[in-house]
């Protein structure tokens, strides 16, 4: 099998040949082409319809990854049931082996008493560690101690408990014109800030997750100029979307860290121009209308995404001209590839053909997906599994 005109994130328009699934061939070609081959995404921060960890959901999971040209995903720990011992990580991973998709979990170093959970057993069966700076001082202290002895990348929700319990989304005017409870930005500047002095002192690596004010992603970089190993994951909805979306009590605005203010988001689409992002998430936090269709204070965080994968970064980032292809592959696959320890997707020959989406340019749709920040949108790019 030949596929032909395929463009790659250089400009390149090549022929490849397949057998057996299996790139034999790379040959270039003289013609212009608007369909691209792209390594299928790594997304770090995903989580499961209603958190709920069984076989249905992980095949619908597949199923919305595979549409949006995503190969590898990381499951955020917050589920049902959860994963704190060998036989449920055991579970995990049996229901999830027959999917083409590559479905890793992160496992809480802390349990719901905010004591230390099993952590030693659980990473030495291939989990990987998440902590949410709810905990004290002593607490993270002793995780960073064994992220040190274990050599682990520890993934980070920077976040004030005693904040995040009593606001439901941003503190701005948006939630003063609705009445609502914010959380302000300090919930997470203060904590980006503690996390990077233990980063600093145990030389441990760390990932924020979903960072969302532009401040820590200023800490976050010039930690990095002074040699410690942090970096920052920021979703999309961050990028493009504010918290007006949250005008009319909108529940389906309501994600997990809360969308800002446009000022704020147009910090971070500066912080992206100017390279401060190191990967992006689609932070698909699925949730069944019964969670959603109720007064905005008891509704449930989050949104559908994962279908939407390439094509929402595409429109919103490439097609605008925020970043290029090249730029979107290295947030989106080699830096969660690196952070996960995997080989990054090269077009080469000997590389499996499985591992890359067509991605066509010329095509639109409307999301239709009341679940959906993006519902009654067009979006640009159509994907095609090879």
């Amino acid at each position: 099998m030949v596929l032909k005109n395929l463009k790659t994130v250089d400009g390149k328009v090549l022929d490849i040949t397949v057998k057996n699934g299996v790139i034999t061939d790379i040959q270039n070609s003289d013609k212009n082409s608007d369909v691209y081959i792209l390594p299928k995404i790594v997304d770090l921060n995903v989580s499961l319809d209603d958190f709920n960890l069984n076989q249905a959901n992980i095949k619908k999971l597949s199923n919305e990854a595979k549409k949006g040209g995503v190969g590898s995903v990381l499951i955020q720990p917050r589920l049902n049931p959860t994963i704190d011992n060998e036989i449920t990580l055991e579970f995990a991973y049996n229901i999830t082996k027959d999917e083409d998709l590559d479905i890793n979990f992160c496992i809480n170093t802390i349990q719901d008493d905010l004591s230390l959970s099993n952590i030693a057993i659980l990473l030495k069966k291939g989990s990987y560690p998440y902590l949410s700076t709810i905990v004290k001082n002593n607490i993270a202290i002793k995780i960073a101690e064994y992220m040190q002895m274990y050599k682990k990348t520890l993934h980070v929700k920077a976040e004030d408990n005693s904040l995040i319990s009593n606001g439901v989304m941003f503190e701005g005017d948006t939630s003063s014109k609705l009445g609502l409870p914010g959380i302000p930005e300090l919930s997470e500047v203060v904590h980006v800030s503690r996390m990077i002095e233990i980063a600093r002192y145990y030389k441990i690596s760390i990932v924020f997750k979903s960072v969302y004010s532009p401040r820590s992603l200023d800490m976050i970089k010039k930690a990095k100029k002074e040699g410690i190993d942090v970096k920052a994951e920021v979703s999309i909805h961050h990028l493009v979307k504010s918290d007006k979306e949250c005008n009319d009590y909108n529940t389906y605005a309501k994600i997990d860290p809360p969308l800002v203010c446009d000022e704020l988001r147009e910090e971070l689409l500066d912080s992206l121009k100017n390279g401060d992002i190191d990967l992006f998430t689609l932070l698909h936090q699925p949730n069944s209308p019964v969670n959603k269709e109720v007064a905005f204070y008891d509704a449930s965080y989050g949104t559908s995404s994962l279908s939407l994968g390439y094509s929402l970064y595409y429109t919103h980032l490439v097609k605008k001209g925020v970043i290029d292809f090249k730029e979107l592959v290295r947030l989106v696959q080699t830096n969660p590839s690196n952070i996960l320890e995997k080989e990054t997707n090269e077009l080469k020959i000997g590389s499996s053909i499985k591992d890359f989406v067509t991605f066509d340019t010329t095509k639109s749709f409307v999301v239709d997906d009341k679940s959906s920040l993006y519902n009654t949108q067009e979006l640009f790019g159509v994907i095609e599994s090879l």
